[in-house]
Order: structure tokens, then sequence, then C-alpha cells
């Protein structure tokens, strides 16, 4: 299996940012143009990027279609974008407008039916399920929900295994504990969702702090990982993460 590292672009308010275990107001800003790093990205020879419209993860509606479709023109970069998708127009909108792949993210998890019904539709290459997953207390892996203040009542477990046997093919994992805080990424959950599930392509997000990190993703099994915060502040050299 071939393995992907994504560059992420996180964008909020026309900047590139990132949150702190995803809490917008623990926010951190990287520049106002996010065009130009998605364009030097492509020239260290990424062939995909993830871009994330965070405005729209908050309150729907995507915002980025100007961006989508410049980096889309601009780039040759594959995109894999998302953010506040809640709808099939919406999932029709960025492909149209570029989208290499839809991310699908809090109404996989609401909405099970909705997106199983949309992977049918525009074929399980088109979409990239995206679960955010904390540990609780007696160690179960759980699926927060509205602003990860809820939490789903089905299980990462049970739900990542009825999006494999529905044949989707890539799953982007991210461990909200880890995410954005340079610790590493959550190998032994992956290993464990590998082997439940190994028909799936699963991406690791959230930790990734340096290319050893990146080499032990694929280790455990990953088809690929998003490289963000370790990118942006110059951790991780993207040209040699590619390389793995």
């Amino acid at each position: 299996m071939s393995f992907t590292v994504y560059p992420a672009i996180d964008v909020r308010d026309g900047c590139v940012v990132r949150l702190r275990q995803g809490d917008y107001a623990d926010e951190t800003r990287y520049g106002d143009d996010p065009l130009a790093l998605a364009q030097r990205h492509a020239r260290a020879g990424a062939a995909w990027l993830h871009l994330v419209d965070l405005d729209a993860a908050r309150a729907g509606g995507y915002t980025l279609l100007p961006l989508l479709r410049a980096i889309a023109a601009s780039t040759g970069l594959r995109v894999q974008t998302g953010g506040g998708v809640r709808s099939r127009e919406d999932v029709e909108q960025l492909l149209e407008a570029g989208a290499g792949r839809v991310v699908i993210g809090s109404l996989a998890v609401r909405d099970p039916v909705a997106a199983l019904g949309w992977l049918r539709e525009f074929g399980n290459d088109r979409l990239t399920i995206a679960l955010d997953t904390r540990q609780d207390d007696a160690g179960r892996w759980r699926l927060p929900v509205h602003g990860w203040t809820e939490v789903a009542s089905e299980s990462l477990e049970a739900l990542a295994g009825r999006y494999a046997e529905a044949g989707l093919q890539h799953l982007l994992c991210t461990d909200i504990a880890r995410d954005g805080m340079l610790g590493g990424p959550s190998l032994a959950l992956y290993r464990a969702l590998c082997a439940q599930c190994p028909g799936l392509q699963i991406q690791a997000s959230g930790g990734v702090r340096d290319v050893a990190d990146v080499r032990a993703a694929r280790a455990a099994g990953c088809a690929g990982a998003v490289l963000g915060k370790a990118l942006l502040e110059g951790r991780i050299d993207l040209g040699e993460a590619l390389a793995c």
C-alpha cells in the first residue's frame, strides 16, 4: 500500500492557523496567504493537500471555494478538503470546484445513513470520513460531537467498522488529545484500527512532530499522515517527509 503525506492548511478568517486540541480560543496564526503556502508545498513535491475551512466547521457553509479553485488551477495539487459539509449539495459543490476528496466530519458521526448514501453516490474514492476521537477514563475511544461537548453513543471502533463494511476507502482519524500538541501520533490507536479494518486506508492526524513520527505512522499500518503544526513551525522538512 502506498503512503501519502498530506501537508495541512487550516484557514480561519482568511488566515493560516492552527488550533490547540481544536480549541477556537487557543489559536496560532501563521500568515494570511494560504494560496502561496499551497504553492510552496507543491514546489516541495507534495501531491496532496489537506485543506480545512475552520469557520465553516463551526458555523456550517463552506467558504473556501475561491481558494479551492485557485489551488486546483495553479498548483497541480490534489486537494482533500472539508469543514461545514452538511448536505449532498455541499459535497457536489466541492467536487465541482476541484476537490479530489471531500472530508465528512461531524455529520459522519451524527448521520451515518446520509454519509453512506453519499459514499454510494459519489464513489468511495471521492470521500474521506473524518472521525475525531478521545479516550475515556475506561480506555474506550469515544466520538465527541457538537464542538466536542457531547459524546456519540457509537464507539470509534463500531462506526469505523460500519463504514469499512460499506466500502469506505479513506478514514482520517484524529486523537483530539494530541492535536496541535507535538507529542507524537497515537500509534496504538492506529495499529488497532488497521488490524480491525484492514481494507481502510487510514490517515494519521494529530501529534506528528518529525520525520520519525511519519515513519512510525507508516509502520503502524497507516496509509498517510497529516502534517500541521510541525510543518508550519519548521520542525519537519516536507521534502524529507515526502521521501518516506
